[in-house]
């Protein structure tokens, strides 16, 4: 059918004729088809239904627990459905919402450490009884970066500890978890203003790492208004100097705008 596996994903396809573009993502038995002829995507269906038995559920609103809403601003990507189940399923329906993610003055490490805490009222550096249950919980908050970048650096520390949690790390993640109830359907507006002009914010944190000293990257890419690809991520190696840990922060970020 002409089309071209694209050499970064390897479920996309595209084909571009002097109709137009058409695009085909497959997600092992879901798919999308989109593109800027509307010719170019009835006949692409309608290939497809010919070498596959196929259902036609319409305009898009709904793809693996991503919900998609419509608007003239443009189209909102969120998991407002997954994040309240999310909620529910923790059993923090009543619990009070948190204001930020993470306590900025405790520093999370594989033994507990709080200048605030007191020794003496310290809880043990026991693991958890039931680890599966922080490990299931990080996998469904790592799910749900694909719509929030506010939690990425929160569960880019958090994924550090899946090997022996503590009840600490615990409190923590259900923390983000208070988070979310803030605003459980926030996402990512995809803006209906055409504007080609890619840009790209990057940032550091030095030394963030309590127990290998190492500094975290933190990138954000947009083309135009819309919010494409961001990361927060530990860097590789240990940087001497803020400035050292800034360059790292802005080679990964050019890397990726590459």
């Amino acid at each position: 059918m002409k089309f071209t596996q694209s050499q970064y994903d390897y479920s996309l396809f595209i084909n571009k004729s002097s109709e137009g573009i058409a695009i085909v993502l497959v997600y092992v038995d879901d798919m999308l088809i989109t593109g800027s002829s509307l010719k170019l995507i009835e006949e692409t269906k309608k290939a497809l239904q010919k070498a596959f038995k196929m259902k036609d559920l319409g305009e898009l609103k709904y793809f693996l627990r991503i919900e998609f809403t419509r608007s003239t601003e443009g189209i909102l990507m969120h998991q407002r459905k997954y994040t309240l189940e999310l909620i529910s399923g923790m059993g923090m329906t009543t619990a009070k919402p948190a204001s930020t993610p993470m306590d900025v003055n405790v520093k999370l490490t594989s033994k507990q450490y709080d200048e605030h805490v007191n020794k003496s009222q310290e809880e043990s550096d026991d693991p958890l009884t039931n680890q599966s249950a922080y490990q299931r919980l990080i996998g469904k908050l790592l799910y749900l970066n694909m719509t929030r970048l506010d939690i990425a650096f929160s569960t880019q520390i958090l994924s550090q500890f899946l090997n022996q949690p503590k009840k600490y790390h615990m409190d923590a993640a259900l923390r983000v978890v208070r988070y979310l109830k803030r605003q459980p359907g926030q996402g990512i507006l995809l803006s209906s203003h055409s504007d080609n002009q890619v840009s790209a914010y990057c940032d550091t944190d030095w030394a963030a790492c309590p127990l290998t000293k190492k500094s975290v990257t933190g990138y954000m890419i947009k083309v135009g208004e819309s919010l494409i690809s961001w990361k927060a991520k530990k860097q590789s190696t240990v940087s001497r100097s803020s400035a050292e840990s800034e360059y790292r922060s802005m080679a990964s970020t050019v890397s990726e705008l590459v």
